[in-house]
């Protein structure tokens, strides 16, 4: 591997680790509600389903790609905690609908921030030509991990 390759690659592993951490940190420190019993994993639950909206089951676990199922296990631990709401859709009781309760909404709201304040912190100085050059790289690399999600997916039947 050249050494761009090696250091991309190094650069990338340590921001997947660094986000996932960092993040987690920052959403437990800045609220005013203690969040120290969420996941990673529930913390993007919530995220998914939003602070604006109830949504479907099928449509979170579909933004998540991951199965009704293994949401179901996730959002039934999230209500228990108090972030999140279930209710069956009045038009369609099929339908069981989530929603963010207050402390929810909260956990999201900061979520959000951080995503914000890191997005703006990495493009602060750059000129739009090096804006555009860098939205096209991670568009690229976004494709190349769907389909290799894909192909994830394919081989699991």
């Amino acid at each position: 591997m050249d050494k761009s390759l090696s250091v991309i690659n190094e650069v990338l592993v340590d921001i997947f680790k660094d986000i996932l951490y960092i993040q987690h940190d920052y959403v437990v420190n800045k609220g005013k509600i203690n969040v120290k019993n969420l996941s990673y994993t529930e913390m993007h639950t919530i995220s998914a389903i939003g602070e604006n909206s109830s949504k479907s089951m099928s449509e979170v676990a579909k933004e998540l790609g991951i199965t009704v199922g293994t949401l179901t296990i996730a959002i039934n631990n999230l209500v228990k905690k108090g972030y999140v709401s279930r209710t069956r859709d009045e038009l369609d009781r099929r339908v069981v609908l989530i929603t963010l309760t207050d402390k929810g909404k909260e956990v999201c709201r900061i979520h959000d921030e951080f995503h914000t304040e890191m997005v703006k912190a990495t493009i602060d100085g750059l000129t739009k030509e090096e804006e555009e050059f860098l939205v096209k790289a991670l568009y690229k690399l976004e494709y190349f991990l769907k389909e290799k999600g894909e192909e994830v997916v394919n081989k699991r039947g």
